[in-house]
């Protein structure tokens, strides 16, 4: 099935600049999304999804009504959102294996939808800029080639990606938005960023940094709390160096729930 945007096929490959000409209300909503003050979201009913994560819920979920992620630089953050029950799914690409990533975020939503029921598919894609290397420019062409590919109709809703999310400074590039909220109810897509990362943040960003070969794809574009971020998984790993036996014994999952006051608490010990 194609990818479509206002019910006409998207023709690949084309840069993000060149698309949203083609779409004039791709411009327009990305022109609008960059406009945007950003919010600081809180805890209460928030999952925050960290670089290589994934996350999917309804509107019927009890405890979660918000997903976001932030701190994309070359990165991406893509949501799939079901319009006629609600599913939605958000993840922070990298670029690592969009090939498989894509088929997972749609396969998650699927999980949660009945696709008999009216309704149809939307994905938002926000992030990246004009990086000297060209990562975002790559990460762009293969989320909208990957997604042209699936077997569903997927509609284009968002795209404020690369060039059209890229400022410059003092003859450097930055992006304009390093993060978005969702709202699971109300369908909300807005610019956003956090302070609370978890549940176990500094393990999960571990696990990000131990799979990857770089620190940073784009140092002079990392916002400012990047240096702390990596300086705190980095003595994380020094005190865990084998994490999987010491936090996870037995090989048991950590299980955490939303208490009252919207903070992770931990309902197991792993033990």
């Amino acid at each position: 099935m194609p990818l479509l945007v206002n019910g006409r096929r998207v023709r690949l490959p084309l840069s993000a600049a060149e698309l949203v000409r083609a779409h004039p209300p791709l411009e327009e909503r990305a022109r609008l999304l960059r406009g945007q003050s950003v919010q600081q979201v809180g805890p209460q009913g928030l999952l925050y999804v960290q670089q290589r994560e994934l996350a999917v819920t309804s509107p019927k979920d009890g405890s979660i009504s918000i997903l976001g992620s932030d701190d994309a630089t070359t990165c991406h953050i893509v949501v799939l959102r079901h319009t006629g029950n609600g599913a939605t799914c958000l993840t922070h690409c990298d670029g690592t294996d969009t090939k498989a990533e894509v088929p997972l975020i749609m396969s998650s939503i699927k999980s949660f939808s009945d696709h008999t029921q009216c309704g149809r598919l939307e994905v938002h894609l926000v992030g990246g800029f004009s990086d000297d290397r060209q990562l975002s420019q790559k990460l762009t062409h293969q989320l909208l080639s990957e997604f042209d590919k699936q077997d569903d109709e997927i509609h284009l809703v968002t795209l404020c990606v690369t060039e059209l999310n890229d400022r410059e400074e003092n003859e450097n590039h930055f992006p304009i938005i390093y993060g978005i909220a969702v709202n699971i109810k109300t369908a909300e897509i807005y610019r956003a960023s956090f302070h609370d990362r978890g549940p176990e943040e500094q393990l999960r960003a571990a696990r990000a940094l131990a799979g990857g070969p770089n620190l940073s794809t784009s140092p002079l574009a990392e916002p400012p709390h990047f240096v702390e971020h990596i300086r705190s998984t980095l003595m994380f790993l020094k005190k865990f160096p084998s994490p999987a036996n010491i936090l996870f014994p037995g090989n048991k999952a950590l299980l955490y729930k939303k208490n009252e006051d919207g903070l992770w608490e931990k309902i197991s010990p792993g033990s």
